[in-house]
């Protein structure tokens, strides 16, 4: 167990007082989707990991409630209660002050994934209603909130004792606040995966999770003594493995660096970066050094060996880690991510360490095992070949086009030519695209019809996905290029169009050219996603049209269900089978104009749950997609 630093109440610093955090909740917590709702647990419980980071806790107890609401205790040493220099108790300043806790104190914690000190009173001023429950020096301390303001009353600035223990921690529950997240029941899945990789970043600590939602209670404990080792096993247990895991770890100008990695015959690197516990699904400085300095060693072992000659060039980055299942985690005591939401880390001595601690370290493991170092190489040479043999391909493929952008026929440009104005339509159908296409404002609005599904890039070759006219259209309209497992042509300041819009009819056929094309953006332009470009269209499913009054669209049977409960009168339904059912008129009202239409911005929060999803849903393997497929169908929903 590491030394425990000092932690009272004089460890707590402010910086100052809890405002608009309910006005503007997306620069807090991303958004105030099912992704930022799960983010209020992620927030409390890398508090707790905190206390584990700094040796005082070795359990946390994630638990979502019957009444909506979640519990989360760890057996740390319990916040402070003492009196703070404020007059009240360091506790209630921690719950009711931004920027306020003891991650600003180096003296308190060493290395903390709560960095900004925001998380614990960013959730309280989200949620209805908040309890906390503390135990420290023998005594249970409690405190209690609604929306932010405190509702217990202090005894003389000090918060109420309601017991005596001899046990330590924290323990808090909160409710969601209904009016200012879109919905409020927790995602199981996703919180269970998000505490069973805190586990594998954390080999001395248990993380309990229980779900009393459902009649029968599900309790699973996550403890994973061989830490991001066992990360990678899980990450590769489907793959054929090359070798065995490779680990090791160090230190440098006092950020501790730890690297897990293996090699599989899959044609795709898949490389995880976290930084205190924190998986940056954008990476950042860590990753770009563990990357760069790879690359240099792999490449001077292969020209030592002969296997480099003088005038070959070098392998590619890309080259080198084709195959690669890697987890890279860093410790670090004064972390800078781009966002609140921590998706990218920033601090450039990250980079230097990474660096520093691979070269020391990979050339001792290399130097002693020399057929892993071979079994490594021969991994960039297959890929070095391959990729050669395909940018031929692409050269062929994309230059020999029998459309130009503005007129391939299919493709209705907008007339401004400024991206951060334009948008494009990927409509479904001739019909809706010409329905569209009347519709539309030619002034920003471009559309892109489509013929059926496309193919299924998760089945396919490069070739056979650059030769299909519907992509190789779609790929020159974007006019940002692609990138995939061999190479990297993507360049998204060359986009053409700040939203890329996907306008399917609500059915399963279109739900599945939806997900056909998600496929294509996910593995062939992923950073259109990543940066907030695509986005799903969600036409209407019926429209009222009542005896009085202004006619309705409504979206879904759940909004039917609420217009019948409170119109009572009489009105005519109808229901859309497709887009092509309506006018240019309805098209326009429902599904084009910025002013009333619905899109939902398509996001991905967990890269490792994305890839395997889509791997399964979309590939060659029957047996798990129908076992997946079986688990799911009751609870499947639209939420991007």
């Amino acid at each position: 167990m590491a030394r425990k630093q000092s932690y009272d109440a004089s460890s707590i610093s402010v910086l100052e007082g809890l405002e608009a955090v309910r006005k503007r909740p997306g620069m807090y917590i991303g958004s105030v989707s099912r992704k930022g709702l799960n983010h209020l647990i992620y927030e409390i419980v890398d508090n707790s990991v905190d206390e584990h980071l700094a040796g005082a806790c070795d359990t946390i107890k994630v638990t979502l409630e019957k009444d909506g609401s979640c519990t989360v205790e760890d057996n740390g040493r319990g916040i402070p209660v003492g009196m703070h220099a404020k007059g009240v108790s360091a506790a209630r300043v921690v719950f009711s002050t931004l920027h306020a806790g003891g991650k600003f104190d180096n003296n308190a914690y060493k290395t903390s994934g709560g960095l900004h000190g925001v998380g614990s009173s960013v959730v309280n001023a989200l949620s209805t209603h908040m309890d906390v429950w503390i135990k420290r020096e023998g005594s249970i301390h409690h405190d209690g909130y609604e929306k932010g303001h405190p509702v217990v009353e202090l005894e003389n600035g000090l918060l109420p004792i309601v017991g005596k223990t001899k046990e330590t921690g924290t323990k808090i529950n909160f409710l969601p606040d209904g009016t200012i997240f879109e919905k409020t029941e927790f995602k199981a899945e996703d919180v269970k995966n998000r505490m069973h990789e805190t586990a594998y970043l954390n080999p001395n600590l248990t993380i309990i999770f229980e779900d009393k939602r459902k009649d029968d209670v599900e309790h699973i404990e996550f403890h994973e003594p061989e830490g991001i080792v066992g990360f990678v096993k899980e990450l590769n247990k489907n793959g054929e493995k090359l070798h065995d895991i490779i680990y090791y770890k160090g230190e440098s100008d006092g950020i501790m660096v730890e690297v897990a990695f293996q090699y599989t015959s899959e044609f795709h690197e898949n490389i995880l970066g976290f930084c205190n516990n924190i998986y940056n699904a954008e990476g950042g400085t860590h990753i770009t050094g563990f990357k760069s300095m790879f690359t240099t060693v792999i490449n001077n072992y292969a020209r030592e060996l002969g296997i480099l000659k003088d005038k070959d060039p070098n392998f590619t980055g890309v080259d080198v880690r084709n195959g690669m299942t890697a987890v890279v985690s860093v410790k670090h005591p004064a972390p800078r991510f781009e966002g609140q939401t921590k998706t990218k880390l920033d601090n450039q001595d990250a980079s230097k360490a990474t660096s520093k601690v691979t070269n020391d370290e990979i050339q001792l493991f290399f130097d002693r095992n020399l057929d892993t170092l071979k079994t490594v190489i021969s991994c960039a040479e297959r890929a070095a070949k391959i990729r050669k043999a395909e940018e031929k391909t692409k050269t062929n493929l994309l230059t020999k086009q029998k459309f130009s952008f503005d007129s391939n026929g299919k493709l209705a440009n907008c007339e401004s030519r400024d991206a951060k104005k334009s948008e494009i339509f990927i409509v479904e159908g001739d019909s809706a695209g010409g329905s569209a296409k009347m519709a539309r404002n030619r002034l920003y609005q471009a559309i892109m019809p489509i013929r059926g599904k496309i193919l299924n890039v998760e089945k396919a070759s490069i070739d056979k996905v650059l030769a299909n006219a519907e992509i190789k259209t779609m790929i020159n309209a974007f006019g940002c290029g692609f990138s995939e497992g061999y190479g990297n042509d993507f360049d998204i300041t060359k986009l053409r169009y700040d939203k890329i819009i996907i306008m399917a009819d609500a059915d399963v056929d279109g739900a599945h050219i939806a997900t056909l094309l998600l496929t294509l953006f996910y593995r062939f332009m992923p950073e259109l996603i990543f940066e907030g470009h695509v986005y799903v269209a969600m036409p209407p499913l019926y429209k009222v049209i009542p005896s009085r009054g202004e006619e309705v669209y409504l979206y879904d049977d759940e909004a039917l269900a609420k217009y019948r409960k409170t119109h009572k009168g009489n009105f005519t339904l109808q229901r859309y089978k497709g887009l092509g059912e309506m006018d240019a008129q309805q098209l326009w009202e429902t599904t084009l104009d910025p002013k009333t239409r619905m899109l939902k911005r398509v996001e991905i929060e967990d890269g490792k749950l994305a890839s395997e999803v889509t791997a399964m849903l979309m590939g060659t393997d029957v047996p798990p997609r129908k076992a997946f497929i079986y688990e799911h169908a009751r609870d499947a929903q639209l939420d991007i």
